[in-house]
């Protein structure tokens, strides 16, 4: 009988768990490193892509998306891909590359658009590293379209509307190795403000400055590790 009973709660614990994996909605949202052509709105520019594609690079050796890293972590955890939500070249603040304004593919701009998640896996900050933006002072109110030329007011925006937009997701903000100093301390303080959990990389194998299938896996690796813990 106790063995019956012990079965009967085992079987059921493992179906829940089950259950509630299956049903969890997953937002992708990022830059370069998340995108796939073919898997991200037409309208946002791909860094990756298959064999034969325009977009494609000889020198990475990422060609399928089986081998990104949020493909990896859908699969491995089960989840429902509710949108991916990235762009090639796209910063947290309005400051890109050569002095352009990136307001249209910010994302600050593009967070209004990550459908229903219950889950949010945001990748962001490398090009704002790369642009030479300025990260600027804290401030967690009132932010002004000036304020978003700076990295700091703008990661923070960023946290507030993702929290206010999506109050029942659990966002997760995914921090590139090799980003200056000044950029990975900015994310971390501003994470702990808003009581965002904040996954930082390492150890990232990467060709012409993306993962490439190694360090996809080690992202992904590095990413599921930090779901299990929740």
């Amino acid at each position: 009988m106790k063995r019956r009973l012990f079965l009967f709660i085992a079987t059921f614990a493992t179906l829940a768990l089950h259950a509630t994996t299956d049903s969890l909605r997953v937002s992708i949202f990022g830059d370069s490193y998340s995108t796939f052509e073919g898997y991200i709105p037409p309208t946002h520019e791909p860094w990756y892509a298959p064999e034969g594609s325009r977009f494609a690079k000889d020198q990475n050796d990422v060609k399928r998306v089986e081998d990104t890293w949020w493909w990896q972590v859908v699969q491995t955890m089960g989840y429902n891909l509710e949108t991916n939500n990235s762009w090639s070249g796209s910063t947290v603040g309005y400051f890109g590359y050569q002095n352009e304004n990136y307001q249209p593919r910010s994302f600050n701009t593009r967070v209004a658009y990550l459908g229903e998640p219950d889950i949010i896996l945001c990748c962001c900050a490398t090009n704002d590293s790369w642009t030479g933006e300025k990260v600027g002072e804290y401030k967690y109110a009132n932010w002004t379209e000036n304020d978003l030329w700076y990295f700091r007011p703008a990661m923070a925006r960023l946290l507030s509307t993702m929290k206010q937009n999506y109050p029942t997701a659990v966002p997760y903000i995914i921090v590139n190795t090799e980003l200056r100093d000044d950029i990975v301390e900015s994310i971390t303080t501003i994470c702990r403000h808003y009581a965002v959990k904040c996954i930082l990389l390492h150890d990232i194998d990467k060709q012409m400055g993306h993962p490439s299938k190694a360090g996809m896996k080690a992202i992904a690796t590095q990413v599921v590790e930090a779901l299990r813990k929740l």
